[in-house]
C-alpha cells in the first residue's frame, strides 16, 4: 500500500492477510525495517490481518531530525491504526518495538487486545551508552556500527548456516539514515517502563532468546513478573528471534493470540475502569470523586467505574476520541451542564481539538436546538479560557 501520512511524517506500511481477520500490529527493532517480519508474516497472515511498518527514522518512513521519544514512536503506531481504521489490535514488538508495544499497553490500553514483548525489557541498557552511540553514528555514519552488530543479533550457528540472510540484515542497517537511527537511540535512552508495568491489564506474552546478549532471559523474567497477566516463552535464538527462528516465533504467537479473552471479574473491571476514567477525565478530578465517597454514593461510584468506564469506554468498536465527541453532543442534547463542562475539559485528554468541538456544537444547533447550542458555546468558551489561563506562564 502507499505510504500513510501522519501529522509530520509518512510511514512505509504493508498489510497482509484477510481484511476481516483480527488485526496484528508488528513493531520493528532498532536498525531494521518491516522486512524483518517477512518469514513470520508468511505464517501469521493465514489467520491475522498483519500490519507492519518501518518505524520513524527507518527504511521507507520519514526521518525528521531528532531526538525522538518512545511516546512519539508510540503515537506514530496509534496514528497508523487510526489511518487504517483499526479500533483495536494485537501488538507485537521486538527490542525497540517492544518498548513501543509497552507504551501502547500503558497509555493506549483501549487500542490493545493482546501484547507480545519479544527480546525487550522495561529499560534497555543505560542512557549514556545510547547517547554515545547516537553521537558516533551522526559523526561517522552507519558503516562501523553495521560491521559489529550482526554478531549481537544472531548466534554463530545461524550466521554459519544463513550467512546471506545475516548479510542482508547488515546491509539494511548500513543503508539507514544516520539521523533517524541516532534519534531512535535517544528515544531508547530515555525509556523506562518499570514504574508502569503493574498497571498493564492486557494479556502479555514475553519472548526471550536463550542466547540473547542484549535483552537477556533475565530481562524477560523481570517483565513477566511485573505484569499482572503475563507468560514466558524461550526460543533458541539470539536478539532477533523473529528472524532467526520464525517458525518457533509464530508457533508461540498463534495459540496465545487466538485465545478468547476471559471476562474480567468485578475487581479487575473496576481497576481497568478506574485507569480509563483517570485517562479520560483527568487524575485530579477522579481522585477528588474518590475522596468524596460516602455510604450513600460508594456503590454508585463503583457501578459507573466498572460499567461506564471498565466496559463501555474500553470497547473496541470506537476510539476514545470519537466517544468523547459523542458524549459532548449527548450532554448538550440532555442539557446536562455540569457533565458537559466535565467532558469539555476532558476532551483534550482524548486528542479532541477545539475545532472538532466547534463542529459538534454546530451540529447540535441543528439537531438539539439553537438555545441548547448557544449555552454550550458559552460553556466551551469558559472552559477554553480556563485551560488557557492554566497553561499561561506566570508573568
Amino acid at each position: 500500500m502507499p505510504a500513510l501520512r501522519l501529522d509530520d511524517i509518512e510511514l512505509n506500511v504493508r498489510v497482509d492477510g484477510p481484511e476481516d481477520a483480527p488485526a496484528l500490529l508488528l513493531c520493528n527493532s532498532l536498525g531494521t525495517t518491516l522486512s524483518m517480519w517477512d518469514a513470520v508474516t508468511t505464517i501469521l497472515a493465514r489467520r491475522f490481518r498483519v500490519v507492519r511498518y518501518d518505524m520513524r527514522g527507518h527504511g521507507g518512513s520519514g526521518a525528521p531530525p531528532g531526538p525522538y521519544t518512545i511516546e512519539r514512536l508510540g503515537r506514530d503506531a496509534q496514528g497508523l491504526l487510526d489511518g487504517l481504521g483499526i479500533a483495536r489490535a494485537h501488538v507485537c514488538g521486538l527490542s525497540m518495538g517492544g518498548l513501543v508495544a509497552q507504551w501502547l499497553a500503558c497509555h493506549a490500553a483501549d487500542r490493545v487486545e493482546r501484547v507480545v514483548l519479544a527480546n525487550t525489557a522495561a529499560k534497555i541498557g543505560n542512557p549514556a551508552s545510547w547517547r554515545e552511540r547516537a553521537a558516533s553514528v551522526r559523526e561517522k555514519g552507519m558503516g562501523e556500527l553495521a560491521s559489529t552488530l550482526p554478531a549481537r543479533w544472531f548466534t554463530e550457528a545461524y550466521i554459519a548456516t544463513h550467512g546471506d540472510d545475516a548479510k542482508r540484515m547488515q546491509d539494511t542497517l548500513q543503508g539507514l539514515r544516520p539521523e533517524g537511527y541516532a534519534a531512535c537511540c535517544e528515544a531508547i535512552a530515555e525509556a523506562d517502563f518499570q514504574p508502569l508495568l503493574s498497571g498493564v491489564r492486557a494479556p502479555v506474552l514475553v519472548i526471550a532468546g536463550t542466547a540473547d546478549p542484549v535483552t537477556t532471559p533475565a530481562h524477560s523474567d523481570a517483565l513477566a513478573e511485573a505484569i499482572h497477566d503475563a507468560r514466558r516463552v524461550d526460543l533458541p535464538a539470539s536478539h532477533l528471534s523473529a528472524v532467526e527462528a520464525p517458525a518457533a516465533f509464530a508457533a508461540a504467537l498463534m495459540p496465545f493470540l487466538a485465545e478468547p479473552r476471559v471476562r474480567l471479574d468485578d475487581r479487575e473491571r473496576h481497576a481497568r475502569g478506574l485507569e480509563i476514567r483517570k485517562a479520560v477525565l483527568g487524575t485530579e478530578h477522579v481522585e477528588r470523586s474518590m475522596h468524596r465517597l460516602s455510604a450513600t454514593n460508594d456503590e454508585f461510584q463503583d457501578l459507573i467505574t466498572r460499567y461506564a468506564w471498565g466496559e463501555i469506554w474500553t470497547r473496541p468498536g470506537l476510539p476514545r476520541h470519537t466517544r468523547s465527541l459523542l458524549t459532548i453532543a449527548m450532554m448538550v442534547a440532555l442539557n446536562r451542564e455540569a457533565e458537559l463542562r466535565l467532558h469539555l475539559r476532558a476532551a483534550r485528554n482524548n486528542g479532541v481539538t477545539r475545532d472538532e468541538i466547534k463542529e459538534v456544537l454546530l451540529q447540535t444547533a441543528i439537531y438539539c436546538g439553537v438555545p441548547a447550542a448557544n449555552s454550550a458555546f458559552h460553556l466551551a468558551e469558559e472552559v477554553f479560557a480556563e485551560q488557557d489561563r492554566a497553561t499561561r506562564p506566570p508573568e
